[in-house]
């Protein structure tokens, strides 16, 4: 036959081939035919090609031979089997409608057998559900009186009973699917059945999607939508307007009752008013009907509530049987294969559709079940309790009515059916839509948004699958695939599943990573029946590894692998059912993994690793598939994750207990809250590393850095609004070049904050110090060039690339070869002409304070602590400055406080020195000789120039600007600060004791003696100036008491000195009359009342820790004082010897006339205390006299006051006898008297808190005693003039 007359044959025969063959035998012709056309010899390739054809034809008449005979049960879709066919023979399309127990699933592939379809290709027949394709297949092929895997076979993941004659196979939707990967047109199939329509699963939309799409490809395919309720104008408008056939169902009536129930919250299925309305219901159809009765609840912790509830309830009547998806088969068998007892079924929605439980009669419908829905702002996917639609109710009724009339009780009303929406929301408008949108992209089917859905998604639920697909690196940012997308569709997983294979493989972690991925991508085969809860968690506990949820389900598979080994089919089973784990999952789980790895292997050519991997590569490789589930705890359980997703770690997992800072989930569901499942710790570094293309940073605190000579900024690191890096340091010049540059020469150069050897800086440092001080003394900024200047000086010399101090040197190197001197400033360039004003007498550098020389600095910046002029005093001079002589700070400044000082005075003595300015000038016309009160020479000087006086008490220096005060800095021996203030008086007192201590070591080993009996060492100067380690000091030497001893110190304040010395001068001297004093003390008056009274006196109220208190020892002190020392100081030995051979004569005299007044005085107290506790003694009266006598005799007191002084104590004593006798009201005097009582002692407590205080050498407290002779006993003459006039002028002159 010639070559052409046989390709025309052959091209005929085509349409007689297998679906599979057609295509490529016709491609394999038209490149023969080309051949021959070309004159090339084709023959030998057309009788090889023609015995293929001859083949593929007789194949396809085997497989139509071997259809076999068919018969129809009675069922209502048998009555119009005849219809059916002619639709099928007549349209590509056909929609049928078939209510429950109509027979469409087992009955519509045997009429397309009839039909002489199936024999160029499968009847492909789609079940939602793998047990329902498994018992479909079993059901039609026992109706054909063949077995499984004949003539009618079926394919779920890892079992698949077809094989070339099969005829029809039953799948599910999911496989239809994958199938399409590899057989893009379907030509193994030549009649696609998609049942339970209705569901619309994610699967189910995408297939009638595709086929919307292939079926124009494909004119030979024929394709039949089938489902028990269903929309059917929906479907007949998107397959072409195709015919829609209906088939009545129910062989039997079912009697549909309402009984609606009250909750007591909206959605609380497991209140106590469900489960009565259950228990009710189950009475009632106890009654009304025979049969088992199946109810449909929410989830398992419902069915296990109800159990209880009807176990209670019906304790031996019914056997009670709970069905939902995570039993065990052997579990869910006793559900389909009943063994005569009558049984209550509790299930979930699963028994909805396609799962025909056998001997059901009656239906108990609480109305609800859980709903998967995915939100696409938090990225999880919730199961919320949800009303169900009509269609579901209707389908639930159905269940009941298969093998005799029933009865379905819906526990809620009428109305409340009635206004339910009609069909559930397809699963395509609430669900992640990432696998729909890689598959299409992988198949090359456009974009999603053109893409022939029945009910098309939401733009927002298509951005969020593209996110999501983003996440994982198989998107780019415009959609398109990438190679790593085209890598991740050949994975039989979902994206984010197989994102952690690839990266496994970059980590060395294939191995593990895979066996993970397979167990996320089943039901967990760890099984928890309801009646063994804790055994079972007992159990499990034994797989359970620290820190990981996915290293547990690592250890369950290694477990188990050891296991498998070792013990055969029957002891792996048994294994199994000790340890709680599914036999069933186990193994699914290992044929998935699998196909895995035969994808790993074979089409992406990857290689596992053969040693161990380590727990952070692990976990590494997990992340890129789970970063929207990342979490971070922010409470004590609660974490928040990805777009501030709150949630909690599920209370199965290991970590619950744990609480892991950072976390990764494999998914986070919503049920009552958000939880995380299956969880592990992680680092936060780990999820940088995985989201590089995801992760945004922020920046901020740009600053200069020393130490590094770079400017630096932190870097904030967010995943999704989540912050997984808060604050990290990195180079500017990262980030932004210039702004790096501005900053190295703002702050490096021009504020010299920087380390460098380089000769520029270190010049020019120098010399801008040198200059600047110009500028805080004259407190001027326009004496020398400013920043600005100095900035634009180094930015017109550096080039761009210098931002840092290392680009510096290194530019230096060759710039500086040319131009030594380049960055080098002149003094001529940074100083302008108007320096001549800013003198040293103005503007000194020390100040000259007695015999002591203070540094001064000056700092001329508004607001900073040290602004205006600083005084460096050493702590051991504290003590020895006064606050007056730095009240006239510099020559400088002196005018600009002078005016400020007059502006605050009030206005009615301001006014008198306007202009005030003019009048500061003239003022200052006489230079002052800096000694003395500022304030004091101010006054007196405009007291001259307008005759106005001033008082001292209306000068105000609270108003005055912080640099006119002088500014007061304490340093250590080294120069250190100790501490700084305006306040100098409390510095001092905050500091004397650390001032004094100071003092006296340095002191110690200038001058210093001890162990004296007498005048051993060199006379005393009131002043002793000394230097020490290159410092000035001025102590006060005085002569000490050493007890039984004199000595000699030097003191830092006159105050200590001379109280010191007077009291080593009475030791001396009592030394030096060792016979005498004793002869003194022991011949004195001998009324031994007056002693005990004086011992047992309190201390001072006021001034704690006084010395004295015995009263021989005190008596002596004050003969001592008043024979040898009252008349002068004594501070040599000359003027010591000459006191005591001139007045030692009259030691016994003083001693007689001192212990005389002591007596009668104590004797006085004592009269004048019991005087003040009669009762008729006012309280008024006897609280003031008991405070007068406790200031005036108090313990010591002999020690503190002169011989003068104890003359004049009778006389008060006597003032305050009179006063008690006299009994008057003397209120008004009590209140002229507290005006100067009330406020010297609270002076003097005031002041003891802080130095030594001796009240009794100040005229004013004597005058005060004064004052109250005149007041209460005016008969008894005071010493002196007193009155209120004069205690006014008194406490002026102190202050």
């Amino acid at each position: 036959m010639p070559n052409n007359v046989l390709i025309k044959q052959l091209s005929k025969q085509l349409q007689q081939c297998m679906n599979t063959d057609k295509h490529r035998y016709k491609g394999q012709l038209d490149r023969l035919r080309s051949e021959l056309k070309k004159g090339n010899a084709v023959e030998e390739k057309l009788q090889k090609l023609s015995a293929q054809i001859e083949q593929s034809i007789a194949k396809k008449d085997r497989r139509k031979a071997s259809i076999p005979a068919i018969n129809y049960p009675d069922l209502p879709v048998s009555d119009k089997k005849d219809e059916i066919a002619e639709l099928i023979s007549n349209n590509q399309v056909l929609i049928l409608c078939g209510e429950t127990g109509s027979g469409k699933t087992t009955q519509i592939p045997k009429i397309c057998l009839e039909l002489g379809r199936g024999t160029s290709g499968f009847i492909g027949h789609t079940q939602p559900r793998r047990v329902a394709a498994r018992t479909v297949a079993d059901r039609i092929a026992e109706e054909l009186g063949q077995k499984t895997g004949n003539s009618v076979g079926y394919k779920i993941r890892f079992n698949d009973k077809t094989h070339d004659q099969s005829l029809v196979k039953l799948m599910t939707d999911g496989i239809l699917l994958a199938e399409s990967q590899n057989d893009p047109y379907l030509n193994q199939y030549d009649t696609i059945i998609i049942d339970e329509a209705h569901e619309r699963s994610l699967n189910i939309d995408f297939l009638l999607g595709y086929m919307r799409w292939l079926l124009p490809r494909r004119r030979d395919l024929k394709l039949i939508i089938t489902s028990a309720t269903i929309d059917p104008e929906r479907f007949s408008k998107h397959f072409f307007d195709a015919p829609i056939i209906n088939v009545s169902g129910r062989t039997f009536p079912v009697e549909v009752r309402y009984r609606p129930i009250e909750l007591i919250e909206e959605d609380d299925e497991t209140s106590a008013d469900l489960q009565q309305a259950i228990v009710d219901a189950v009475d009632e159809l106890h009654r009304d009907m025979p049969g088992d009765i199946l109810i449909f609840l929410n989830g398992e912790r419902e069915i296990r509530e109800t159990t209880e509830s009807l176990r209670k309830h019906h304790p031996a009547k019914s056997e009670i049987l709970p069905l939902y998806s995570k039993l065990s088969v052997s579990e869910q068998d006793r559900v389909f294969k009943p063994k005569g007892n009558r049984r209550i079924v509790l299930a979930t929605n699963v028994a909805e559709t396609s799962l025909t439980v056998p001997g059901i009669r009656s239906v108990i419908d609480t109305g609800h079940a859980r709903i998967s829905r995915y939100s696409h702002r938090s990225k999880i996917q919730r199961l919320p309790i949800e009303k169900i639609s009509q269609a579901s109710a209707n389908q639930r009724a159905g269940r009941c009515g298969r093998v005799a009339e029933g009865i379905c009780i819906r526990l809620y009303s009428e109305e409340d059916y009635l206004a339910r929406p009609q069909f559930t929301e397809p699963e395509i408008l609430r669900t992640s839509l990432s696998s729909v949108i890689l598959q299409m992209s992988s198949l090359k089917l456009g974009d999603i948004e053109d893409f022939p859905f029945v009910e098309p998604p939401e733009d927002k639920m298509i951005r969020d699958g593209k996110a999501s697909l983003h996440e994982v690196n198989a998107l780019d940012k415009q959609g398109k695939i990438t190679v790593m997308g085209r890598q991740l569709a050949k994975i039989p997983t979902d994206p984010k599943l197989a994102r952690m294979i690839l990266a496994a493989d970059k980590l060395n972690c294939l191995s593990e990573v895979s066996i993970i991925v397979s167990a996320l991508s089943i039901q967990d085969p760890r099984e928890k029946p309801a009646d063994k809860m804790q055994q079972a968690d007992s159990k499990h506990a034994e797989f359970k590894v620290d820190d990981s949820d996915f290293m547990t389900i690592l250890n369950i598979w290694n477990v188990f692998e050891i296991q498998k080994k070792n013990l055969s089919n029957n002891k792996l089973r048994k294994y199994c059912k000790d340890h709680f784990l599914s036999y069933i999952r186990m193994r699914e789980w290992f044929d998935i993994h699998a196909q895995i790895m035969q994808v790993i292997k074979g089409e992406l050519k990857l290689k596992q690793n053969t040693s161990d991997a380590g727990y952070e590569a692990i976990h590494t490789a997990l992340l890129p598939g789970l970063l929207s589930n990342i979490g971070f705890r922010h409470e004590q359980y609660e974490y928040i994750g990805a777009r501030n997703l709150k949630f909690f770690i599920f209370p199965g997992s290991g970590q619950h207990k744990a609480k892991p800072k950072w976390i990764m989930a494999a998914e986070q569901v919503e049920t009552s809250k958000v939880y995380a499942r299956t969880v592990a710790k992680i680092e936060p570094q780990w999820i940088e590393q995985c989201a590089k293309h995801l992760v945004k940073s922020s920046y901020y605190e740009p600053h200069w850095e020393k130490k590094a000579g770079r400017s630096a900024i932190y870097e904030r690191v967010l995943l999704y609004g989540l912050t997984i890096q808060p604050k990290r340091k990195i180079p500017y010049e990262n980030v932004d070049p210039k702004a790096a540059r501005a900053i190295f020469i703002r702050c490096g150069l021009v504020a010299q904050d920087y380390h460098t050897n380089a000769p520029f800086f270190k010049a020019n440092k120098s010399l801008l110090e040198e200059v600047g001080y110009i500028q805080h003394k004259g407190r001027r900024v326009d004496l020398i060039e400013d920043e600005e200047w100095l900035y634009e000086f180094y930015n017109q010399k550096l080039p761009e690339e210098v931002v840092n101090g290392i680009t510096l040197d290194k530019w230096r190197k060759t710039a500086e070869k040319e131009s030594p001197k380049l960055l080098f400033l002149t003094k001529e360039d940074l100083t302008r002409q108007d320096d001549e004003r800013i003198s040293d007498w103005d503007y000194p550098d020390h100040k000259d304070v007695g015999n002591l020389s203070i540094e001064l600095q000056y700092r001329f910046e508004p607001g900073h602590d040290e602004d205006g002029v600083t005084a460096i005093i050493p702590v051991h001079q504290l003590n020895q400055v006064s606050t007056q002589a730095f009240e006239w700070l510099v020559p400088g400044l002196l005018e600009e406080k002078v005016i400020a000082l007059i502006k605050a005075l009030p206005k009615q003595i301001r006014k008198h020195f306007v202009p005030v300015p003019q009048t500061a000038k003239e003022c200052l016309e006489i230079e002052p000789d800096f000694k003395g009160s500022l304030y004091e020479w101010i006054g007196m000087r405009l007291r001259k120039l307008t005759g106005e006086a001033i008082p001292l008490t209306q000068w105000n220096t609270d108003g005055l600007s912080d640099h006119l005060k002088m500014n007061y800095r304490v340093v250590d021996e080294k120069g250190g600060s100790i501490s700084y203030g305006r306040n100098l008086k409390a510095l001092q007192n905050k500091y004397t004791d650390e001032a004094g201590d100071s003092f006296e070591q340095i002191a110690a080993d200038e001058l210093n003696h001890s162990g004296c009996i007498q005048w051993a060492f060199d006379d005393l100067p009131e002043t002793y100036a000394f230097i020490q380690k290159g410092q000035s000091f001025v102590g006060y030497p005085a002569v000490i008491d050493e007890g039984e001893t004199a000595g000699v110190r030097i003191f830092d304040t006159r105050e200590k000195a001379q109280q010191a010395h007077r009291e080593g001068l009475v030791r001396l001297f009592q030394l030096q009359t060792r016979k005498e004093s004793q002869y003194v003390i022991k011949n004195l008056p001998k009324p031994y009342a007056a002693e005990l009274l004086y011992n047992k006196l309190s201390q001072h109220p006021l001034i704690k820790q006084r010395s004295g208190g015995k009263f021989k020892e005190d008596v002596l002190f004050l003969i001592l004082t008043s024979t040898f020392i009252e008349e002068g100081e004594i501070r040599t030995q000359a003027a010591f010897d000459d006191s005591l051979s001139n007045n030692k004569n009259y030691l016994v005299g003083y001693a007689n006339e001192i212990g005389k007044i002591v007596i009668a005085v104590m004797e006085k107290v004592a009269e004048i205390k019991a005087l003040l506790s009669h009762p008729s003694t006012q309280k008024e009266l006897a609280d003031d006299i008991s405070q007068q006598l406790e200031l005036l005799v108090y313990s010591g007191f002999i020690r503190h006051i002169n011989l003068q002084q104890l003359k004049s104590i009778p006389r008060y004593l006597k003032a305050i006898e009179s006063r008690i006798d006299k009994r008057k009201d003397d209120k008004a005097q009590m209140q002229q008297l507290n005006r100067y009582w009330k406020r010297y002692w609270a002076e003097v407590e005031q002041k003891s808190k802080k130095e030594i205080v001796n009240p009794e050498q100040d005229k004013f407290r004597w005058d005060l005693e004064e004052f109250r002779v005149s007041l209460f006993a005016q008969q008894l003459k005071t010493a002196y003039p007193i009155s209120a006039k004069r205690m006014d002028k008194a406490w002026d002159e102190r202050m």
